[in-house]
């Protein structure tokens, strides 16, 4: 259990942040790149998709509180995710924090969690960005080819697969992308961002302006919480909570800024801004395009791929649907960029302790990228996208990220009691208040999804041991040095440097 346990030494990861060369990842993020990759992943799926959908199926127009909700509980993560991405500047997010404050198998699960959420929070939205295009297609009268189906049974259980290969193309052309560079996909990410985030705030303009020139008629907020149907997620305040769980996934992009570490230029300092800034300007404007959508269009119409322009339909102003329309395709293509670059950069890290195989930490000699590690995990993710639905992939990448918030949370509260004098350019406030509210919240959440996605993430975690136990833990580098009784070389630079 010692072994499992074992940690690697905070000295040792602080001289990998230091590293320079041709097998260093280039550091070429400001603070800007990294507030515009938060909310880059942040505005996408979750309000051009997922907000609807998650009203028809679950809360109604309550799912306002359960973006309050979901926020609180992403503002108590974002905290302690700033505190370990400032002190540990390093790819690999999560993972990497476990890794220094819980041990090697605890580090594994993260990092095998963060897969699970960031390839299939891609594949969510490659589907979500399928949609639209399908719809914005048909609102300019070209015809798009049908996606083809099939059903069979399986195992005396009816199977109903699609073969969505829009989704697959666009992984493809996301993945080629991050293959070319970091700087190039951020300069990508801040363009559309600006973008989207001006055709978030035409929509709040225009649905406020019909609202108030039709004195907030008709009402579609009665009843604001509709009752329950007598199943346990279906509307009420378990439909809230099971709301909750459904649309954090649209707050899962400031994690992924936490995965770019090793490539900001002043880690310590541009970290917490990055993530703490795109967490609050995506909630703000979540709350707002929730409440104005629930308003100007009855709920139970709003579980469709692109909701948001059902909306904009609602207020008769054609050219502004056709505007929402092209910017909900820019925006979900940034939500994919940044978790397919959050997803390789956690590979990279965890090849590079040796839990991986040796090809996942390959840097390009050009453009100094982990490009095989891009190139499966896109190839890996378009396949998803072409066969699973929309609600699978949504609440599998919700259960994931809620999970890495706990170990998250839980490892700051760790590091408070067994390094006390790290040092810690930004420190989270009231530990261990913050951390504890962010592991019950979070829990909470985990437990208001439905029992299939908990199954789900077991069996995704049980695949995952399996690996550790017959490839990670033989190759693991702190293992390694633990079996030879090999100290661990003194850094080239230390936390105090």
């Amino acid at each position: 259990m010692a072994n499992l346990l074992a940690k690697k030494p905070l000295e040792t990861i602080m001289s990998e942040a230091h590293e320079t060369g041709e097998h260093s990842l280039r550091r070429a993020l400001g603070p800007l790149n990294l507030v515009t990759l938060g909310i880059g992943a942040i505005i996408g799926a979750g309000i051009f998709v997922i907000t609807g959908q998650a009203a028809a199926q679950f809360a109604g127009p309550a799912i306002i509180i359960s973006f309050v909700l979901a926020g609180i509980t992403c503002a108590f993560a974002g905290l302690c995710y700033s505190e370990f991405a400032s002190m540990i500047p390093i790819a690999g997010s999560a993972y990497t924090y476990s890794y220094a404050t819980l041990g090697e198998l605890v580090a594994w699960i993260i990092g095998w969690d963060l897969i699970l959420e960031y390839a299939f929070g891609a594949a969510t939205v490659a589907v979500g960005w399928s949609g639209h295009l399908r719809a914005f297609c048909h609102d300019l009268g070209i015809g798009v080819p049908a996606i083809p189906t099939t059903d069979f049974t399986f195992f005396g259980l009816p199977v109903h697969l699609t073969y969505d290969y829009i989704g697959f193309l666009i992984i493809a052309l996301i993945t080629t992308i991050l293959v070319i560079g970091i700087k190039e996909s951020a300069n990508f990410t801040t363009t559309i961002v600006f973008l989207k985030v001006a055709v978030v705030c035409v929509f709040i303009a225009l649905a406020t302006a019909f609202l108030s020139g039709h004195n907030w008629q008709p009402n579609h907020w009665h009843p604001f919480i509709p009752p329950n149907t007598g199943e346990s997620g279906s509307f009420g305040w378990s439909g809230i909570l099971r709301g909750a769980g459904v649309v954090f996934f649209a707050y899962i992009g400031f994690d992924a800024v936490s995965t770019a570490a090793q490539e900001a230029r002043n880690p310590k300092r541009d970290m917490p801004i990055g993530i703490l800034v795109s967490l609050v300007i995506c909630t703000v404007l979540y709350i707002l395009v929730s409440g104005l959508l629930t308003r100007i269009v009855p709920y139970t119409q709003l579980n469709v791929p692109d909701p948001v322009v059902v909306g904009m339909r609602a207020t008769g102003h054609p050219w502004a649907t056709i505007l929402v329309e092209i910017g909900a395709l820019l925006g979900l293509a940034t939500v994919m960029l940044v978790m397919l670059l959050g997803q390789s950069r956690v590979f990279y890290s965890m090849s590079r302790d040796g839990l991986l195989w040796p090809w996942a930490s390959k840097i390009h000699a050009r453009f100094r990228t982990p490009y095989l590690t891009s190139i499966v995990v896109g190839f890996f993710v378009a396949i998803l996208a072409t066969l699973l639905p929309l609600r699978i992939l949504d609440e599998m990448t919700s259960v994931g990220t809620l999970l890495a918030f706990v170990l998250v949370s839980a490892g700051v509260w760790v590091m408070r009691r067994t390094h006390p004098d790290v040092p810690r350019p930004f420190k989270t406030p009231m530990v261990p208040l913050v951390p504890i509210l962010s592991i019950v919240l979070s829990s909470w959440l985990i437990y208001g999804l439905s029992k299939w996605t908990q199954l789900r993430l077991v069996g995704w975690l049980i695949i995952g041991l399996v690996i550790y136990f017959t490839y990670g833990r033989k190759h693991s580098k702190v293992q390694q040095l633990r079996r030879a009784h090999v100290p661990e070389p003194k850094p080239e630079h230390t936390m105090a440097d």
